[in-house]
């Protein structure tokens, strides 16, 4: 639960970002690139989720370089990757389906009490980082060159982004797994945002939303745990009972039409 709390703050404040330049479908992708790196961890015995965060950061580079370069689109890219993703990430667990089952939908049992101290102060760390950067970013998804002629270094502030939403996607993992981790980027943003005429609203709203999703999804998941192994699904029922909400309450009160 504690875990849920951070992680789920983290992911929808980043997430905020990522549905502001409509990369939300990017956002759900980029997460199942991490199965490679959770199969490496777990093959060679070391953490596979410095594993996944190394992938994920290694990919998100490389698509936005390529991207820079060739001007493809994210979509088609990351399409791309996470297909390889998947088909490489399966190859390397081989017939290790147990280990591959874990790393799809997480396994929040195997969470220790320093791993989550640990991934509490990263994802305070990460919040804290891009509320620096936050308003550099809304900046650049406006103008690039606005935001160059405001002194603004675009390409390190890409990059910091890129490596802070690779850390937060790599902790979700432990309490989603792969395959759902993306929906605490995108769902609680997109929550937000049909609730937010303001800015600061819409970042607030994100968090808040990701702490319900996670942390209610986690603790539903104790009652129903006898015959639900993994809380993924619990995360996302949760969560998109918040944005069935938000669009009754925008449909009522046209907050933002």
């Amino acid at each position: 639960m504690f875990l849920a709390i951070f992680v789920g703050a983290a992911a929808g404040y980043l997430g905020s970002l990522m549905v502001l330049e409509k990369m939300a479908l990017v956002g759900d992708a980029l997460s199942h690139v991490a199965l490679p790196g959770l199969a490496l961890g777990t093959v060679l015995h070391f953490n596979p989720y410095i594993g996944a965060f190394a992938f994920l950061f290694v990919t998100a580079i490389i698509i936005w370089q390529i991207q820079r370069t060739t001007k493809l689109s994210f979509e088609a890219l990351v399409g791309a990757m996470f297909t390889l993703a998947l088909a490489l990430g399966i190859f390397m667990y081989g017939g290790e389906l147990e280990a591959l089952e874990e790393a799809l939908f997480g396994d929040i049992s195997q969470v220790t009490l320093m791993s989550t101290g640990v991934a509490a102060i990263v994802c305070v760390v990460a919040i804290v980082l891009t509320k620096i950067i936050y308003d550099k970013l809304v900046l650049v998804m406006i103008s690039e060159d606005l935001a160059v002629s405001k002194g603004i270094n675009v390409a390190r502030t890409n990059l910091l982004y890129l490596f802070l939403v690779s850390v937060v996607v790599a902790i979700g993992i432990q309490i989603v797994g792969t395959l759902l981790v993306g929906f605490l980027v995108i769902v609680p943003a997109i929550a937000a945002k049909t609730l937010s005429t303001r800015m600061k609203r819409y970042a607030l709203f994100s968090s808040v939303f990701g702490i319900i999703s996670a942390a209610g999804g986690v603790l539903l998941w104790g009652f129903v745990e006898p015959i639900l192994e993994f809380p993924g699904p619990m995360v996302v029922f949760v969560g998109i009972a918040i944005f069935v909400v938000s669009l009754i309450i925008n449909w009522r009160l046209k907050l933002t039409s």
